[in-house]
């Protein structure tokens, strides 16, 4: 009887310094499944920078196995050329990949080139496109500022950037960071307060150390994890209530079991007081300063002393 054939796979995702794509992935994953429906055996090789636990194609034994399978990208370069002299002894394929030059070392090696598209070919479908359906994630939106430099000795806001990214990096998710800022010149910022709502309308969570990161994810009916930068509490603390939204961290009780409980919060039960809040925003139902502004228009010039002098603070509510 033949003896059963043991694969490795690998591609440019198993090299020490080549990139990891989500197409590469789900072109493996789509290979997988075809092997595992039939029964084979194989093992993947990754590049150590985004799998250290491995394998590495720099720790398998060679011997071990009967065929290397090179999966997606491109076919091309001294590192393929490289897997055809130590892995001499196996049957060597590639599969889901671009052919550039049919004849270079890196081409030639392979025994089979199942390829996506090559030269004078008719193109097949990528891999990824036919790969398990994956399951759904959340997708978070990440607003954070850097600045806010007028709150001086009491800013923590490096301090808030570094635990919640970390945090966020943890968590399976999608990320979306997010600029508020709006830019007609930077194809990477919203130009317009528009572009930048229907972004946050389409997330299902924000998590943010900026106030308007909170109000505008709430303006669109989304939760958001709010964290307030600054020592004993500021703008941030004083718009979440404001706007009776509760999933608030002060920065002296930032950790990541707070944070847990409140992104599991804003996954379940937020999401409904966010829309609650934001159906508010939407229809005036809160009340905020705009007709107060009118009523002290109105005033005269009584109320203002100049510009050495000091305007009467009008409270909230008044």
């Amino acid at each position: 009887m033949a003896k059963r054939p043991r694969i490795l796979l690998t591609g440019w995702f198993g090299f020490l310094d080549g990139e990891v794509t989500a197409g590469d992935v789900l072109a493996l994953n789509r290979v997988q499944e075809a092997l595992r429906r039939a029964g084979l055996d194989h093992d993947v090789a990754w590049s150590p920078g985004f799998r250290p636990e491995g394998p590495s194609l720099a720790q398998v034994r060679p011997g071990d196995y009967s065929h290397l399978v090179f999966v997606c990208g491109p076919l091309h370069g001294p590192q393929i050329e490289e897997l055809h002299r130590r892995f001499a002894h196996c049957v060597r394929i590639a599969v889901g990949t671009s052919v550039i030059d049919a004849g270079s070392p890196a081409v030639a090696g392979f025994h089979r080139v199942l390829a996506r598209d090559a030269p004078d070919t008719e193109p097949t479908p990528d891999l990824a496109a036919g790969a398990p359906a994956l399951p759904a994630c959340p997708v978070a939106g990440v607003i954070l500022t850097h600045g806010q430099q007028e709150y001086g000795a009491r800013r923590r806001h490096a301090r808030v950037a570094e635990e919640v990214t970390r945090w966020l990096s943890g968590l399976d998710c999608a990320r979306l960071e997010i600029e508020t800022r709006l830019d007609v010149r930077d194809w990477r910022l919203s130009a317009t307060a528009a572009q930048l709502e229907s972004v946050l309308s389409r997330l299902d969570l924000v998590v943010t150390d900026r106030l308007h990161g909170m109000v505008l994810a709430l303006r669109a009916g989304v939760p958001a994890v709010a964290v307030d930068p600054v020592e004993g509490g500021a703008k941030v603390t004083a718009q979440a209530r404001a706007c009776g939204w509760p999933a608030l961290v002060p920065v002296e009780r930032l950790d990541e079991s707070v944070l847990d409980q409140w992104w599991e919060w804003c996954a379940t039960t937020g999401r409904g007081l966010a829309r609650e809040i934001g159906a508010g925003f939407r229809q005036r139902a809160v009340a905020d300063r705009a007709d107060e502004l009118l009523r002290a228009l109105g005033q005269g010039g009584g109320g203002y002393r100049g510009v050495t002098g000091h305007p009467r603070l009008i409270p909230g509510g008044a």
